[in-house]
């Protein structure tokens, strides 16, 4: 019986032996084998033709607006038109006190009858001087003088003409008159107040082209200057007018970040008046085809954005550049990069690197 129990004891005891050493053996394995692969979450890539129209409020301006002014100095006596009131060429859109100016063109008067007289005495005394140098009876320099005295007295009454002539373009300047046909936009100046030479005193909107302002982000510049534009007004939604980008700002609105951009509405109007509210809407002239992706799926540190994407086969990762051409508040439009079935990782991405393999788990 003793035989028999440690016989029994010596088996149960080298089976133990056994199954630890075997269960070393298996966890030396598991451990020289590579580590699990991550599980990510991953999104198929679907292309679709990408928004081709995009729409932005602006107002209507007009193409020529400027500040008339006087060109001369002095008290404003009246003015004949207010904001709102339409105007055409020629038309008085505000007076000064005349009296100085009237004045100087009697001082440029008599100071050219006395120039005129100065100037036809010395003529007779060269005429004289003349004769009696002929004869014989004069010395060539008494002569010289006569007539250099008469050159200078034709000199003063040529001064003496510019003089008056300038001083009765002052007195018309007294009335400030408009150069062509619109309608007043501002008035800032009253009468009785003395105003300098060039300062605003109405503002005139030119009759013709009107344009459409608006405000551009910067993802929409250059697809601006291929799209074709339409204006539509608030007052009337159903008309479009076709427009075209005349001018846009080089540099953004330090506070809005965005490029003031004018579209000339052709074909508009006494209905779009000024200051209306307009919609410019812009639309793509190619269709082309992008993917809606996800904002935690581009990755970008300072080389261009990309997407991690997921080998079907190897389950290996790839990091692709691609083109954003714009960005929403939860999704990117990328126009190249991708194809059509693409798989995508979509979170995570800046803890990944490429080559390395994971276990893709479609988002729900």
């Amino acid at each position: 019986m003793t035989l028999r129990r440690t016989l029994t004891l010596s088996a149960a005891l080298g089976a133990t032996v056994l199954m630890l050493a075997l269960a070393a053996c298996k966890r030396e394995e598991v451990a020289a084998r590579e580590p699990v692969p991550p599980r990510v979450q991953v999104e198929r890539i679907s292309l679709a033709p990408a928004e081709t129209a995009r729409t932005f409020v602006g107002t209507v301006r007009p193409r020529f607006e400027s500040d008339l002014a006087f060109r001369v100095s002095g008290k404003v006596i009246g003015r004949a038109v207010d904001v709102g009131d339409r105007v055409r060429e020629g038309d008085v859109v505000a007076r000064l006190d005349p009296t100085d100016l009237r004045l100087q063109v009697e001082s440029a008067e008599a100071e050219l009858a006395a120039a005129s007289s100065s100037f036809a005495q010395a003529a007779a005394d060269e005429r004289r001087y003349a004769g009696l140098k002929a004869n014989g009876f004069a010395a060539l320099a008494d002569y010289d003088r006569r007539k250099t005295t008469r050159d200078e007295a034709e000199s003063r009454v040529k001064r003496a003409r510019r003089s008056l002539e300038l001083a009765r373009n002052q007195l018309e300047y007294a009335e400030l008159r408009a150069d062509a046909d619109g309608v007043v936009t501002a008035a800032t100046a009253e009468a009785g107040q003395v105003v300098a030479t060039g300062q605003a005193i109405v503002r005139v909107a030119r009759n013709g082209e009107k344009e459409a302002l608006v405000a551009l982000p910067e993802t929409w510049l250059g697809e601006a200057r291929e799209a074709a534009a339409t204006v539509r007004l608030w007052s009337d939604a159903v008309r479009a007018y076709p427009a075209v980008l005349r001018e846009m700002a080089p540099q953004a609105d330090p506070a809005t970040r965005t490029y003031a951009a004018r579209f000339t509405i052709l074909e508009a109007g006494d209905e779009a008046a000024l200051g209306m509210t307009a919609t410019v809407t812009l639309t793509r002239r190619d269709q082309v085809a992008a993917a809606r992706v996800p904002l935690s799926a581009i990755f970008n540190q300072g080389a261009g954005p990309g997407v991690y994407v997921v080998d079907p086969a190897s389950g290996t990762l790839a990091l692709r550049p691609v083109t954003v051409a714009s960005y929403g508040s939860r999704a990117a439009l990328v126009t190249e990069g991708l194809a059509e079935g693409d798989t995508i990782v979509t979170l995570g991405v800046q803890k990944l690197e490429p080559g390395r393999r994971v276990r893709p788990v479609a988002a729900r």
